[in-house]
């Protein structure tokens, strides 16, 4: 884990896999998904935090590539890290390893969103404070 990368560290169960044992593709945006939402927790902005201020956030963009298969019964680590912070989005680098050996990476854009019109809406302040502060981004 580099400086400003948040972690977060999950199981493979046979609910992850396919018929052979392996994780199915998709589910590696899901392990992504969860350090998302572990990461801006860890933040102070739980889902809670979020929806309490009429916002969410949806994915705009995703760029993945697959190295190597995880199989059942893996420990893996999921990674998140800002790229860019704007006022209503940010790119995240994020990636799925085990032992140290790259599974998955790539970038996810997400997007603040007004929870009712679901039009852009600029994160609070006090939220970009808190996210360049998790990243070592000055102000």
């Amino acid at each position: 884990m580099s400086e400003g990368e948040f972690s977060y560290k999950l199981r493979v169960y046979i609910e992850d896999t396919d018929a052979g044992g392996i994780v199915y593709y998709v589910n590696y945006l899901k392990f992504m998904e969860r350090a998302r939402t572990e990461f801006m927790r860890a933040a102070g902005f739980g889902k809670q935090g979020i929806f309490n201020r009429d916002l969410m956030f949806v994915v705009r963009d995703v760029n993945v590539q697959y190295r190597e298969p995880a199989v059942l019964d893996d420990e893996l680590e999921v990674t998140a890290s800002i790229v860019t912070l704007g006022g209503a989005s940010m790119c995240l680098q994020q990636s799925v390893r085990r032992n140290g050996v790259m599974l998955a990476d790539g970038k996810i854009t997400i997007a603040c969103v007004d929870r009712d019109a679901r039009k852009p809406q600029r994160m609070p302040r006090e939220m970009i404070t808190a996210l360049r502060a998790t990243q070592g981004i000055g102000n």
